[in-house]
């Protein structure tokens, strides 16, 4: 792999290749209504809201499901979002390079980061995202 294979998707930044469509979910609901919110609207992972403007946003996975809820045997009716989610979760900017996005995401061992415009979270990029932004 050449330089310049990576010469797009080192310079092309978060905004660029994130997910723009967050699913947000209450931290109190159940592990079912995250399942069933995952499966409705086709993704992989939810953010859990902050309670208040001084609380971190978390994430909720279907690893953190498949680990946490199936392989232990625990009834997702049972079991609220809070108890298995990841908190708290690792921010990039829009404007941020994927290069160091994935840096980031690799050194604190997170597959996934929201992407947060100093308002609101405005998308969600996976190691997915930048591994498909390589062009070869």
């Amino acid at each position: 792999m050449t330089k310049e294979t990576l010469k797009d998707v080192r310079f092309a930044k978060a905004a660029d290749v994130m997910t723009k469509n967050v699913t947000f979910i209450d931290g109190s609901k159940s592990v079912a209504d995250a399942i069933r919110l995952m499966k409705e609207k086709k993704v992989s992972s939810l953010v859990v809201n902050r309670r208040g403007q001084e609380d971190a946003w978390g994430m909720l996975t279907r690893k953190d499901v498949v680990n946490k809820i199936v392989d232990p045997g625990k009834d997702p009716h049972e079991v609220k979002v809070f108890e298995i989610m990841s908190k708290p979760l690792i921010t990039v900017s829009p404007g941020l390079a994927l290069k160091y996005s994935a840096r980031l995401m690799n050194h604190a061992g997170n597959r996934r980061a929201t992407v947060f415009d100093g308002k609101e979270i405005v998308g969600i990029l996976s190691n997915t995202d930048i591994f498909n932004a390589i062009k070869v």
